[in-house]
């Protein structure tokens, strides 16, 4: 049975709810599969100079919560090589802020685009602190039709959990306007909490924590395809992250 690699871009730790979450919800995503996966953690500070090579060796991506993080630049160098590879890509919490930030500065030239967190004095906030910091909070959102998050979930109202205490400034979204980077989910207030790329593979980041379903013992659907858009990668490209 074929092995498919996932690096995991954060900084582990054990005390991080979310990081002991994901190679759980990694785990129950593959149970059927016909191949199995390995997740590796990648420490940003490691990515802001690890050889392409070393990156060239995964099959698939996965930003995860935690931040901020030791290297902002080594994330966000990693991101920019799963989009430009079209290697999939999941970002969730922090990943879903820095997957945001990423796209605006490589893609939109928006080099100023930063994080509040990192940088309160950010020229242009992209990402900034929410009203009110949701701890472990289950909210409602709206899925856009025809989206590829829509079309995994099967609807367009879910429910999900959040923990996280900065997201997207809406002020910014029209920075966004016709571009490949598309807002696909909405809150009930509004806020921007799900984005993906229309002209990838599988790029999808979210503001919430679909990982957290897996302490509980349950699949969630969006880790589910994202595994599957992995294994398509690992048939498609067999040396591409894989070991017999």
């Amino acid at each position: 049975m074929p092995v498919y690699r996932i690096g995991l871009i954060g900084d582990f730790d054990p005390q991080v709810v979310a990081h002991r979450a994901i190679p759980l919800a990694l785990e129950l995503a593959a149970s059927d599969c016909a191949f199995s996966i390995s997740a590796d953690w990648m420490p940003t500070e490691y990515l802001r100079a690890a050889p392409e090579k070393v990156l060239e060796a995964f099959a698939g991506f996965w930003c995860v919560p935690g931040s901020p993080y030791r290297d902002m630049d080594g994330a966000l160098r990693t991101i920019r090589f799963a989009r430009e590879t079209r290697c999939p890509f999941l970002g969730t919490c922090g990943g879903f802020q820095h997957a945001v930030i990423e796209y605006a500065r490589s893609v939109l030239g928006l080099t100023n685009a930063d994080h509040m967190e990192s940088n309160p004095d950010a020229e242009l906030p992209l990402i900034t602190a929410l009203a009110c910091r949701l701890e472990a909070t289950t909210g409602r959102l709206i899925l856009q039709p025809g989206t590829k998050v829509a079309q995994i979930y099967g609807t367009t109202e879910i429910e999900e959990i959040y923990n996280c205490g900065f997201g997207f400034n809406r002020g910014c979204a029209q920075l966004f306007d016709n571009s490949p980077m598309r807002i696909s989910g909405l809150d009930q207030d509004g806020e921007i909490r799900v984005i993906e790329l229309f002209d990838h593979p599988f790029f999808v980041a979210t503001q919430y924590q679909p990982e957290r379903r897996a302490l509980e013992g349950k699949r969630h659907p969006l880790v589910t395809a994202f595994v599957s858009a992995v294994g398509q990668v690992g048939v498609e490209q067999p040396c591409a992250g894989s070991s017999a």
